[in-house]
C-alpha cells in the first residue's frame, strides 16, 4: 500500500479535526423545545438574547447548551390539607405549566431546570393549606369546589408570575373527607332535601286549596247574584222564549192543554 504524501497527511489530520469539533459543536433542538447557550469565556449564561430554537445548532465546543421543554406540561398532586375546623382533608389536584420561553435564560440562571420541584409544587401546596383553611368539610364537599380551585390558583399563579413561568391552570380533581365527617355530611344533605321536599308540597297543597277555595266562592257568588236577579216575570219570559223554540222545531209536535200555576204552557207529545 502507498504511503501517503507527506503534504496530504496534515490536510488529512485536518479534516479529521474539524469533523470531531463540529460533531462536539453540534446541537439538535427538538419539537416544544429551546435551548440556553452558556458561554465558558463569555459571561455565563446568555440572558439578553432569545434561546436557541428547534432545529441544529453549531456552538463553541467550549460552551454548553442546556434544553428545556417549553410546551405544556401537567403535574398531579395529593395534597394533605386541614379545613377550617381542623380536620384532615385530602385534595387531589393537578396543574398545567410550562416555562416563560422569552425568560428562559434568566430562568436557568437563577432557579435551574428543575423549577417544578423548587417552585411550582411547593407554591401550590401552600396555596392549598391557605385556601382549604378558610372552609368548612362541608363547603368543600358540595358547593365550594369550583371556589378553591380559582383561589389556589390566583395565589399560586401570583406568585409563579414572578419566576418567569406559566401557570395556564390548576384543577381539583377530587376532595376526600373523612369516611364519618362525609356519611354525616350525606344524611344532613339528605335530610335538608326531604325537608324542602315537604315544604314544596305543603305550599303545593295550600295553594290548590285557596285555588278551591277561590273557585268556590266565585260561584257561591254568581248564585247568589243569579237568584237576586231572578223574578217571576223573567222566568216567565224565558220560559214563552223556549216553548216558542220547541214549537217552531221540525221534529217535535206541541199540544198545548192549559197553563201551570204560573201561567205558563203546558207541552206534551214530540216526535
Amino acid at each position: 500500500m502507498e504511503k501517503l504524501p507527506k503534504v496530504g497527511l496534515p490536510i488529512l489530520l485536518g479534516i479529521i479535526l474539524t469533523i470531531v469539533i463540529i460533531a462536539k459543536s453540534a446541537v439538535t433542538i427538538g419539537s416544544g423545545e429551546a435551548g440556553v447557550l452558556y458561554k465558558t469565556f463569555g459571561g455565563g449564561v446568555v440572558t439578553d438574547e432569545p434561546p436557541l430554537g428547534e432545529g441544529f445548532h453549531i456552538v463553541a465546543p467550549w460552551n454548553k447548551v442546556y434544553i428545556y421543554e417549553v410546551r405544556r406540561q401537567e403535574i398531579f398532586e395529593k395534597m394533605k390539607v386541614l379545613s377550617s375546623n381542623g380536620l384532615d382533608i385530602q385534595l387531589d389536584a393537578s396543574a398545567w405549566y410550562k416555562p416563560d420561553e422569552k425568560n428562559l435564560g434568566k430562568l436557568h440562571q437563577e432557579i435551574g431546570d428543575n423549577y417544578l420541584n423548587r417552585i411550582i409544587l411547593p407554591t401550590i401546596r401552600s396555596a392549598a393549606r391557605s385556601v382549604v383553611g378558610r372552609y368548612t368539610p362541608e363547603q368543600l364537599y358540595s358547593s365550594k369546589r369550583d371556589a378553591i380551585q380559582k383561589e389556589i390558583f390566583e395565589e399560586t399563579k401570583k406568585i409563579v408570575d414572578e419566576q418567569y413561568i406559566v401557570l395556564d391552570e390548576i384543577l381539583v380533581r377530587d376532595v376526600t373527607l373523612p369516611p364519618t365527617i362525609k356519611e354525616a355530611i350525606e344524611r344532613k344533605l339528605k335530610q335538608e332535601q326531604e325537608s324542602l321536599e315537604y315544604e314544596f308540597r305543603l305550599v303545593t297543597a295550600q295553594k290548590e286549596a285557596e285555588r278551591q277555595r277561590i273557585e268556590a266562592q266565585g260561584k257561591a257568588d254568581a248564585n247568589r247574584i243569579l237568584s237576586a236577579s231572578l223574578t217571576d216575570k223573567i222566568l216567565q219570559d224565558k220560559g214563552i222564549e223556549a216553548t216558542n223554540k220547541l214549537a217552531e222545531s221540525p221534529n217535535s209536535k206541541v199540544v198545548v192543554i192549559g197553563s201551570g200555576e204560573s201561567g205558563m204552557p203546558i207541552i206534551l207529545g214530540n216526535q
